[in-house]
């Protein structure tokens, strides 16, 4: 490392050698680092030596040149260094507010910090001081920031630790200062990281620094690209043990298990698609070979379907079901929501009852159980309620989970459990990103449909303000006197106060009169079982013309003839949910139309929600919302099943999780091989 040359640094209290304490060993063995020390740490994570040297810094500050204060002519981050020459707070609005002052002098000019309401500033910058500020120049006369962030450059300050180079900034909490961190941060880079060892040896991190380099780089980095090689050696560590536990689990259900014959005879299926009245698409017949010759192997299915919106994947998912059913075999359908339930229900009685094949359905307010007959062959429909104890499929062969992204990874393995090792087909219509897929479905073999079956209407998406309404509904009661049908989006079920965001308790009267005579009906999560199946039995009959409802309707709803969609809000909602919402229309072979209306305008919002207007492609969209919102966000990060990184990238870092995963892969068959 840089600086002065290195002495051995000892623990005041114990004289222990910090070169000698275990990486372990709790922080309160370094000098300085008493219980209320120890216990501000914590609020920052760090417990031990480790994770001290793991605490990542949110940014950089380049400290080897200072900007002259006279030549700064432009508005926008610098950073300076000199002494404070005057400083005051002045009060105003009858002493109710305040701001503090100080003037910077460098030698070449003056620059002016403000603190607005912190008059307790003024006792800790007096005149004769040195600091080093770093802010943005908000005016030019006089030069002036507000909030800067302020550090008291020290006589006897090593120039290798708080100057002259690329400075951490670190994540900090009350009680601890930027340079405290980094004066305790550089010793334990000297003197303790030298002695990180590798987590897995066996797993090799080709052209990427060792641990303990990448430690040093992180902290105090030569050069900006440096910070980010450390980051990605840590972020690499981060995958490859994420992998090892996903290829692991795998590894251990192929040893562990045989698959058991669901491979089918064709002689359900066969009928089956003669009756549809359509022809598979490519896509779904090649998924469907794939998944025969799952079922039909030596180790259990694990296998996600990815389909975009509309690609037909409820086919897919009952021509499995009737493959484990010719082999003698019953299969569970789990959906996120009772509406779900009992569209598929509908659906798969129709499809099955020529078949003979009993189809049953179970929720929190259905039950239409013990029509299955003694041997338990036949396809069982539920929510949530197929994981209670009292649901005890017989001979259970297959499990598929519809909208996955809607569970947890121990729910989905809570309904497995229930048979001996039954193949599994998770499906989603949630386009996910190629990393999300490998970090949350690492385990399962993955496919992918993006082809459209033919006769589905195409969907053209506008972004306009609020104050666009009247021309929208004018849109909206055209399509309706067409004989067509309409969804209104709200984000809210019921007005939580203040704000812009509208729910659909409160609109519902309105909207009302802005569309009669045509008959409106309400939707939303919280409204009981048959409540909810009684409003969508009016939209899907066509006795109710338009559908006020919430997010609830983004999975499985399907009425063809409704053309047009009115997201409000929508600002509110992530861009792969928004493309979700939208899949609910052009489901028959009318053109449509879905509206994005923003109750809030800003570029950012605007630049957003363009995505959409000009994709409709889920995959792009789903890659898009990752980059923008994250995965946490994005998945909703209960259910997301995510592991807390705190190096890794998901939106960016997609060649090094492949890099991660093929190398462990690597890292098996080496141990295996006695190599």
């Amino acid at each position: 490392m840089d600086g002065p040359a290195s002495v051995p640094q000892r623990d005041r209290v114990s004289g222990v050698l910090l070169s000698q304490i275990d990486l372990d060993a709790p922080v309160t063995v370094l000098w300085g680092v008493g219980s209320e020390r120890s216990l501000q740490l914590e609020r920052l994570g760090i417990r031990t030596l480790t994770d001290f040297l793991l605490h990542r810094p949110r940014r950089y500050e380049d400290r080897r040149e200072f900007r002259a204060i006279r030549d700064i002519t432009e508005k926008g981050m610098v950073t300076v260094r000199g002494r404070v020459v005057a400083q005051g707070v002045k009060k105003f609005r009858g002493g109710t507010r305040s701001v503090f002052e100080l003037v910077l002098d460098d030698g070449t000019g003056r620059l002016h910090c403000r603190w607005w309401n912190m008059p307790y500033l003024e006792g800790h910058f007096p005149v004769g001081l040195e600091l080093l500020v770093v802010g943005r120049v908000m005016e030019l006369k006089p030069r002036s920031m507000n909030h800067p962030e302020t550090e008291v450059v020290e006589e006897g300050d090593e120039p290798s630790v708080h100057m002259g180079r690329i400075v951490p900034v670190y994540p900090l909490t009350e009680g601890i200062s930027q340079r405290w961190m980094r004066g305790r941060m550089w010793s334990l880079v000297e003197h303790v990281a030298p002695r990180v060892v590798e987590p897995f040896p066996e797993v090799k991190a080709g052209g990427l620094p060792t641990r303990a380099e990448a430690i040093r780089a992180l902290h105090f980095p030569r050069e900006p690209e440096e910070a980010e090689r450390g980051r990605c050696r840590l972020a690499f560590d981060e995958f490859v043990g994420l992998q090892r536990e996903i290829q692991g689990r795998r590894r251990r259900l192929q040893a562990a298990s045989r698959g058991l014959p669901c491979g089918g005879d064709n002689r359900l299926i066969k009928p089956f698609l003669g009756r549809l009245g359509f022809r598979l698409t490519e896509a779904q017949s090649g998924v469907l070979r794939e998944i025969r010759q799952d079922m039909g192997g030596v180790s259990p299915m694990r296998r996600l379907v990815q389909g975009d919106v509309g690609s037909g994947k409820t086919v897919v998912a009952a021509a499995a079901a009737l493959m484990a059913i010719e082999s003698g075999y019953g299969v569970a359908l789990m959906v996120p929501t009772e509406i779900l339930a009992g569209q598929h229900e509908g659906r798969f009685r129709e499809w099955f009852a020529p078949l003979g094949i009993p189809v049953e359905c179970r929720t929190g307010s259905i039950d239409t159980t013990g029509s299955g007959g003694d041997d338990g062959v036949g396809l069982t429909i539920g929510t949530h309620a197929l994981l209670e104890s009292g649901f005890m499929p017989r001979n259970l062969g297959l499990v598929i989970i519809d909208e996955q992204h809607k569970f947890g990874v121990s729910q989905r393995e809570e309904l497995v459990r229930k048979g001996r090792y039954p193949h599994l087909l998770v499906m989603t219509a949630t386009p996910i990103p190629r990393t999300l897929a490998l970090t949350l479905y690492g385990d399962l073999d993955v496919s992918v449909m993006g082809q459209s079956p033919p006769g589905r209407g195409r969907i053209r998406t506008y972004v306009r303000g609020r104050d666009k309404l009247p021309k929208v509904w004018e849109f909206v009661r055209g399509e309706l006197s067409a004989g067509r049908q309409a969804y209104v989006v709200y984000s809210r079920v019921e007005d939580e106060g203040g704000g812009d965001v509208k729910a659909v308790t409160r609109e519902l009267t309105g909207l009302r009169k802005v569309l009669e005579p045509y008959e409106v009906g309400m939707l939303h999560g919280r409204m009981d079982g048959e409540e909810k199946e009684r409003v969508m039995d009016g939209f899907r009959s066509g006795r109710t013309q338009v559908l006020l409802a919430t997010s609830v309707i983004e999975v499985g709803v399907d009425v063809p003839n409704a053309t047009v969609m009115v997201i409000e809000n929508a600002e509110q909602f992530g861009l792969a949910q928004l493309h979700q919402l939208r899949g609910r229309i052009g489901r028959g072979g009318h053109a449509a139309t879905c509206v994005l209306v923003m109750a809030r305008d800003s570029d950012e919002i605007r630049r957003r929600l363009k995505v959409l207007e000009e994709s409709a492609d889920g995959f792009a969209i789903a890659e898009a919302d990752l980059r923008l919102r994250g995965p946490g966000e994005m998945l909703g990060q209960v259910q997301s099943g995510l592991p807390p990184f705190r190096f890794a990238d998901l939106a960016g870092d997609r060649e090094l999780l492949e890099f991660a995963r093929t190398a462990v892969a690597a890292g098996w068959r080496n141990h295996e091989a006695g190599t």
